[in-house]
């Protein structure tokens, strides 16, 4: 866009946000994107095609306000509506943009040199010792993929004191008629309809004319079931539930009453032409004028919008040409036949939405809050706040994310994580909104508001993935806007060539000419990607991986080598301790009580494992001060007045005077697969004792390597591990190891790899965020925690290494689906292409192929939902890719 004064005014600008309604494809998007560019003072600009929103960025100088930029997009054909509350300042930064090759962008500008492993301190084992200083918060540096503004939408001034469920809503424009309505009405403010979980939440001013009572009867006045009405002392309005309005059939929307509208009218032309043959033109021509007038108004709203190439425009043209060259009957069947292509689309686009419903329907829109004095009432769940504690019985859905205070039970996850088999649970284990509880009855204190659950986060990354265009998708987008323009100035000169050199009929090569045109329509190239994309990211969704976009989908298959983190990713990361070796008097007990005391303060695997250790073994952990670490090699602290650390063999034998008997006991340990800490008196040197640990390998990394392996991908371990236990487990899983590593070095190593092609790296999330950062495409292993969803650009929401492979097969077979689909929509174009040229085809025929080539398109993309996950490597493995028997060998930990 060129640069204007008013653009320079203010280094903060303002973000608008819109609902817009009527978006069949990607084309669509590019259109209200292209018109919206070129209006006086507007940026940023952002449209999302599955949360059907639109963000920009707007001047305080521009004389373009929210209302005209209403009124353009709806001279385009669309529906819209500013979101109420929606002007927010934003500085137009760029680290919130994608990179020009699409890669999501990790904007470090902030750190000032300051490592991600800083937050945490590592032993040379890779012990991390956290502090308290967590990554997500991202207080020092941000990892931002991709532009999130599409996903935006401004929280209202105050929390509304009115709620209720609304039924019957079908599309985005029945939420601008609520909201329109209501904020018209006094005392009424902060109007918001949530169209995906039928909820509405307003704030009605105190001593207000306007009543709840008002609001209802308005709500139901435009054809909406209304129940659950509940003021904010949580008391019920409406005793009786009205029912629930079923949703509308395709034949109710407005493109699909067009559609009939057109049929019943042909049908009528057609039966006038054989009972009175001489007025059966002017029916067929009256069809055509009611049918194409919609398409021209919108052509030529987009030709001034800087789009005068769109199908809207081909279609008009031809369909007028061959009205004014008498062939109205072959009109009226190509504006019938367009309008049932642009039926079909919206159908399309409608079951590509309903995916985000089905995952927003998982939560329960009731929950039973427990009062202080143990009282139960029932409430809306969206209604529940952070620490409210609320009752689970058996069968119920969670309703919050949150943390068992009572009781224990199996919990089925499947909705969150895809896993089938539930999972025992008990008193301080986590649980996600919109899991079943099975078997017992459960008090759960919440920890997460409705609007930050594990299901509302998924959604928005679902629908920020499917927003983000991917490399093939930009690179289609771009071949189109000069595949049009050339058709038509082919079709040109095919109506001008043959009659002024060769002398053939007007007539004849108009019509051609004309039908060429609608082989021109770009939709179903345009739909190719995008289409296959959003099927992609959908069943990853449903098999727990959550892919945040087309790039990553598109990079991950075309890795030549996946590097992995050890604890917590190949391995279980529940370390525990195996042996405690004293040196000094005191005997065990002492090493373990100083040891867990130096370690309390840490989050890592393996601290927790030796506080755990302590605990069990009912030891007086006493305080410490003064706790420091050195990143990769030791953690440090003050007990009873001397210096202690904890670290690996390494820095021991630097820091410490370790003696050949001490090194014995070592070797003897890693000889056996075990990671070991030395405990040491920094001040003395006197090394104390040893800890040795083990962690299980998880029991389908080996089957998940080995599938890796089969589709000719390198895998390789990253540990920060000594060489011989990293070495050990890296043998037993059949792949590569790189030990002994500090962070840096990961880094190093990252970028070696990438001179020989793509790289992806797997890892917990946490530590790992540098190296994740660092790969083309950073792969966490999730759980659905926070971490693992912020964190990377893909998550492992099962926590499998075989779903490595199953991500990297999706991503094969999403690829070779896009390449189906342009050879689909190329090649049908190109058939008809010649066979109109020859005259064997006409008009009809060529809009039949071209909403045939878009079908084709739509249909072999849907193929990608029976996707079955990476091929096993024998007979054994099972498509969960859980190795039959786990890895009998003493496992290590380390990073």
């Amino acid at each position: 866009m060129s640069s204007r004064p008013y653009e320079a005014a203010s280094e903060t600008n303002e973000q608008l946000v819109f609902q817009v309604e009527g978006m069949d494809c990607a084309s669509c998007v590019g259109k209200i994107e292209t018109a919206l560019q070129r209006m006086a003072g507007i940026s940023e600009v952002e449209v999302n095609f599955t949360a059907e929103t639109l963000t920009l960025a707007r001047s305080p100088a521009s004389p373009t306000s929210g209302a005209d930029v209403t009124n353009k997009i709806r001279s385009l054909g669309f529906d819209a509506r500013e979101l109420p509350g929606s002007h927010a300042p934003v500085k137009p930064a760029a680290h919130l943009r994608k990179s020009q090759d699409g890669h999501s962008a990790h904007d470090h500008a902030g750190c000032n040199g300051h490592e991600h492993t800083s937050h945490g301190h590592n032993h040379d084992h890779g012990h991390s010792h956290s502090e308290g200083h967590s990554h997500v918060e991202g207080a020092c540096c941000s990892h931002e993929h991709g532009d999130q503004s599409s996903a935006f939408r401004a929280p209202p001034a105050s929390p509304p004191n009115l709620s209720m469920r609304v039924e019957g809503m079908d599309c985005a424009s029945c939420v601008a008629k609520i909201e329109t309505a209501l904020a018209r009405m006094p005392g009424v403010s902060d109007v918001r309809v949530n169209f995906t979980s039928e909820t509405l939440g307003l704030t009605l001013a105190p001593g207000a004319a306007t009543k709840a009572n008002d609001i209802e009867k308005t709500v139901k006045s435009l054809g909406f079931g209304v129940s659950a009405v509940q003021d904010s002392e949580g008391t019920t309005a409406m005793p009786n539930p009205s029912p629930v309005a079923d949703s509308p059939r395709w034949w109710q929307s407005r493109k699909g009453k067009h559609v009939v509208g057109l049929g019943a009218l042909m049908a009528a032309a057609y039966v006038i032409a054989n009972l009175i043959p001489g007025y059966g033109q002017w029916i067929f021509a009256a069809a055509v004028v009611a049918g194409v007038l919609p398409f021209v108004r919108k052509a030529f709203a987009l030709a001034l919008s800087g789009s005068p190439f769109s199908i809207e425009m081909l279609m008009s043209v031809a369909a007028i040409g061959a009205l004014v060259i008498g062939e109205a009957e072959e009109a009226a069947a190509v504006v019938f036949l367009f309008s049932v292509g642009e039926l079909l689309e919206s159908v399309a686009a409608g079951r590509a939405r309903a995916g985000i419903k089905a995952l927003a329907s998982l939560v329960p829109k009731i929950a039973v809050l427990l009062d202080p004095q143990g009282g139960q009432r029932e409430v809306p769940a969206a209604s529940l706040g952070v620490d409210d504690r609320v009752l689970i019985r058996p069968g119920d859905r969670v309703p919050a994310d949150g943390v068992i205070v009572q009781g224990m039970s199996s919990l089925d996850e499947s909705p969150v994580t895809g896993e089938s088999v539930p999972r025992p649970k008990a008193i301080g284990e986590s649980v996600f909104a919109g899991s079943i509880n099975v078997d017992g009855t459960l008090q759960v204190q919440v920890e997460k508001a409705a609007a930050d659950n594990t299901i509302s986060r998924i959604i928005q990354l679902v629908e920020q993935a499917q927003a983000a265009k991917s490399p093939t998708a930009r690179f289609i987008e771009q071949f189109s806007r000069y595949y049009t323009p050339a058709i038509m100035v082919i079709a040109a000169l095919i109506v001008m060539v043959p009659p002024l050199i060769m002398g053939g009929d007007w007539g004849t090569w108009l019509y051609r000419g004309l039908a060429l045109l609608l082989i021109a329509c770009p939709c179903a190239l345009v739909l190719s990607t995008p289409a296959a994309i959003a099927s992609g990211l959908a069943v990853g969704t449903r098999r727990g991986l959550l892919i945040k976009g087309g790039n990553a989908l598109e990079i991950i298959g075309r890795a030549r080598a996946i590097a992995f983190d050890k604890t917590g990713t190949l391995t279980e990361g529940k370390p525990r301790v195996t042996d405690v070796v004293a040196f000094r008097e005191g005997g065990e007990d002492q090493v373990l009580m100083l040891a867990a005391s130096v370690e309390m303060g840490s989050n890592h695997p393996l601290a927790k494992a030796i506080v755990t250790h302590a605990q069990a073994a009912e030891l007086v952990i006493p305080d410490a001060l003064d706790a420091s670490a050195t990143a990769g090699k030791a953690v440090h602290a003050t007990v009873g007045g001397q210096r202690f650390a904890v670290g690996s063999p390494l820095h021991a034998a630097q820091a410490a005077a370790l003696s050949d008997a001490h090194q014995s006991s070592i070797e003897t340990l890693q000889q056996s697969g075990k990671t070991v800490s030395v405990l040491f008196n920094e001040q003395s040197r006197q090394v104390l004792g040893l800890i040795a640990l083990r962690d299980e390998p998880r029991r389908d990394a080996r089957e998940g390597i080995a599938r890796l392996k089969a589709m000719g991908i390198r895998s390789i371990m990253l540990t920060g591990d000594n060489k011989r236990t990293g070495q050990a487990i890296a043998t037993a899983l059949g792949m590569e190891c790189e030990a002994e590593l500090l962070p840096q070095d990961k880094l190093r190593l990252i970028n070696d790899m990438k001179r020989d092609g793509k790289v992806a790296m797997v890892g917990d999330g946490i530590n790992d965020a540098p190296a994740l950062a660092t790969a083309d495409v950073g792969i966490a292993m999730g759980g659905g925690t926070d971490v693992a969803i912020e964190t990377a650009d893909a998550a492992l929401l099962k926590s499998r290494v075989v779903d490595v492979a199953h991500l990297v097969a999706l991503s094969r077979a999403t690829m070779a689906n896009i390449h189906q689909n342009v050879f689909f929509a190329l090649g049908l174009k190109g058939l008809f292409l010649v066979t109109t040229v020859l005259g064997v085809t006409g008009l009809w025929v060529a809009v039949l192929a071209d909403t045939g080539a878009t079908a084709l398109v739509t249909l072999n993309a849907l193929r990608l939902l029976r996707f079955k996950g990476a091929a096993a490597v024998d007979s054994d493995g099972d498509d969960g890719g859980v190795a039959a028997a786990p890895i009998l060998m003493p496992a290590t930990v380390g990073r």
